[in-house]
């Protein structure tokens, strides 16, 4: 377009511009409204006034509508309605025009009106969903966001304000015009794993009174929870504990039992179950794997690794018990593992089932919690033996008994009592006695009368047989006419003052053996002293014996005596020591070791008698007081047919070839001193431990000095 054809438009533009501005000036001044937009309320009335139109005389007004006949305004005179009721979040503002016309001039002059529809809180807050669902692992922390959930309003508030509520408690709100909801609390899957919130909306402030109209609106969010992967594998069965915020689930372990020198085929059975571990966190359930931590190094056993069954490889060939370590674990998260013990017992296979002593038992029970007595009014035994256990007459210890299906009655030990208030009936039983080592049970019938009050004439003959505490048992109370309280205390006390007296007695007779442990000790080391010389070439009933009668009669007859002929010594003329000097060093040597085992003995007796006995073996003769010498020629020859001479000690008058033989000196022979008396001696084979002494030969020829000898040795 070139120059000249702007400009014509422009001007064009310009003329009509100007001559609407005329018109519109003229209108005004025949036709106008106080004010131009005008604001009018929604949620009017029919009829009610819009504005009102100020006209000269001689003007007519027309309301220049569109041809919908919905039109929401009406002329009424020089007045505008409404005419229906107007909406806001409809239409908020309207265009009307009027047409202005002077009746004379018949010209015509438009007045356009604005009308604005003021906004009025006559909608709720409204959300978009009636209930809202969300899902948050339990492991969420604590501020960590769930969801933003806001409402909307047609009123186009500023500001909607919020509140929550929540069974149970655990979220929060962002704040109360921000729907934003938080974790408040350490959340746990196994203890709620649905929440329920409700949420409010409301178009004025909960914490104040509005001073209009108020709506609210509310929603429901429902919160699931995911299971976290928190908790290792809980093996099972198990006990739960909560220890703060954590769950323990305690397992028992596991038993079983296999025999010696057999393998077990297939799965063992264990108690209480199979070997099993669920995964703690149930709600994700992780697969587990299983193995053997220790307890199987000699590889006796295997572990499914995926089910957990136990099998046998070989057979077990040593008694006992067999401990297992087990860990289950998950098998994508290892880190996340268990352990329980299983116990293997290695026994002995059983050959025999228990059996009952009787198929039928019939008893009388008088009162609650007394036992049960049998027709000869005696405590009522139940007993089940077992043929593994010949050797102690049957008695298994590991069998338990029981009442099956009745709660009424307990046997304790084999005896039956009555633990509940029943009234008098007969009551027909089954009892059951359980080998707890293999399960094995077996059954008697059980007939039991109970009259409550009457009286028996008896109890049992052994009342030790009886258990004395049982659960909800007073084991003490005995059926009328029976023992008492007092009845057993008087018994107690007799048997205190027998026991007392028996302690008396046997603190005599320790008493009078310590005293006679020298006499007895005197026996001893003359049958250690024959036995030392019966160790010669010969046989040792052949070989040369020695006693001394004195050593025997020490005191006046104190001593140990077995009954030999008082004074005699015995002895077989015919037979002598093969070599003096071999068997010295046998009586040397055997002496110096009854000293050594002696030299404690000796220190503690040495307070008894001044004048005990001290024998001593020896070549030497010793002079000291209290002593009897047995001594000998040191070169005696077995074969030189020597004499044995007796001679009393206190001869000072005895030659040099008198001293070189065998001499036994009694310090008793005072009334004989210088007299010297020499007898053959032979050798007889009694035993010297009976008492029996050696013989003197040729008694009838002795002299009256001899047998002074004799009778003081």
């Amino acid at each position: 377009m070139d120059g000249t054809s702007r400009f014509a438009l422009v001007t064009v533009f310009s003329l009509w511009f100007f001559i609407l501005s005329l018109e519109s000036s003229e209108a005004a001044d025949i036709c106008s409204v106080p004010s131009s937009p005008i604001n009018f309320p929604e949620n009017n009335e029919v009829d009610d006034v819009v504005t009102t139109i100020t006209v000269e005389a001689g003007v007519t007004l027309a309301l220049k509508s569109p041809s919908d006949p919905d039109y929401p305004f009406r002329l009424d005179g020089n007045q505008l309605r409404a005419a229906r009721v107007l909406d806001y979040e409809t239409t908020s503002s309207y265009a009307v025009e009027i047409l202005c016309t002077k009746t004379e001039t018949g010209l015509l002059f438009p007045l356009n009106i604005v009308v604005l529809l003021e906004n009025m809180n006559d909608n709720p807050p409204v959300f978009d969903q009636t209930l809202y669902q969300k899902e948050i692992t339990e492991l969420s922390p604590i501020g960590s966001a769930v969801g933003r959930f806001a409402a909307t309003d047609l009123d186009q508030h500023s500001r909607l304000y919020y509140t929550l509520t929540s069974e149970p408690t655990g979220f929060i709100l962002q704040s109360p015009t921000n729907p934003e909801i938080l974790v408040d609390a350490h959340l746990d899957y196994d203890t709620v794993k649905e929440y329920q919130l409700k949420l409010e909306v409301q178009d004025t402030d909960f914490a104040s009174a509005p001073d209009g109209p108020s709506f609210s609106a509310t929603t429901t969010i429902q919160i699931t929870l995911s299971d976290g992967d928190n908790r290792p594998p809980w093996f099972q069965p198990c006990t739960k504990y909560v220890v703060g915020r954590a769950v323990i689930c305690e397992s028992a372990g596991y038993t079983g039992r296999v025999n010696l020198n057999e393998q077990e085929t297939g799965v063992l059975s264990l108690k209480p179950g199979p070997v099993n571990a669920i995964d703690g966190d149930t709600g994700i359930n992780e697969e587990i794997t299983y193995g053997f931590l220790s307890g199987n190094d000699d590889g006796l056993f295997a572990i499914n690794p995926s089910t957990g069954d136990i099998t046998m490889l070989r057979s077990a060939d040593v008694l006992g018990e067999v401990n297992l370590l087990v860990m289950a674990a998950q098998k994508n998260n290892v880190d996340q593992f268990a352990t329980t013990q299983v116990v293997i017992s290695v026994q002995v296979k059983s050959l025999h089932v228990p059996q009952f002593q009787k198929p039928l038992y019939e008893g009388l029970i008088t009162s609650m919690g007394s036992v049960a007595v049998d027709q000869d009014k005696k405590a009522l035994q139940i007993l089940a033996t077992d043929e593994d256990y010949a050797g102690v007459q049957g008695i298994n210890p590991y069998i338990t008994y029981s009442v099956e299906e009745n709660n009424d009655f307990v046997i304790v030990n084999g005896f039956l009592f009555l633990i509940n208030d029943v009234e008098d009936n007969t009551f027909h039983l089954t009892v059951v006695a359980k080998d707890t080592t293999n399960d094995e049970t077996a059954t008697a019938q059980l007939v039991m009368e109970v009259k409550i009050g009457i009286s028996t004439s008896a109890l049992p003959q052994s009342t030790t047989d009886i258990p004395t505490t049982t659960p909800g048992v007073n084991v003490n109370t005995v059926p009328p006419g029976g023992f008492r309280v007092g009845d057993m205390a008087a018994l107690g006390a007799t048997l205190g003052v027998l026991l007392l007296v028996c302690l008396v007695v046997i603190g005599v007779l320790f008493h009078r053996m310590k005293k006679d442990k020298g006499n007895w000790r005197k026996i001893y080391e003359a049958s250690m002293f024959r036995s030392s010389l019966g160790n010669g070439p010969s046989d040792p009933k052949e070989a040369i014996q020695y006693t001394n009668e004195a050593f025997q009669r020490d005191e006046g007859g104190d001593g140990v005596d077995s009954g030999g002929p008082a004074g005699g010594l015995n002895a077989k003329a015919d037979e002598r020591p093969a070599q003096g000097s071999h068997y010295d060093k046998i009586i040397s040597a055997r002496l110096q070791s009854l000293q050594a085992q002696d030299t404690s003995d000796t220190d503690s007796h040495k307070a008894d008698s001044e004048k005990e006995v001290k024998p001593i073996l020896t070549k030497e003769r010793r002079g000291e007081d209290g002593y009897k010498s047995v001594w000998f020629k040191e070169d005696i020859d077995p074969n030189a047919k020597e004499e044995v001479v007796i001679i009393p000690d206190n001869n000072e008058h005895d030659s040099e070839e008198e001293d070189n033989k065998p001499r036994i000196r009694d310090d008793d022979d005072d009334e004989e001193e210088g007299t010297s008396y020499k007898r053959k001696v032979g050798f007889a084979d009694a035993d010297l431990d009976s008492g029996l002494g050696v013989k003197i030969g040729d008694p009838g020829e002795d002299s009256e000095s001899d047998r002074a000898s004799n009778t003081s040795l």
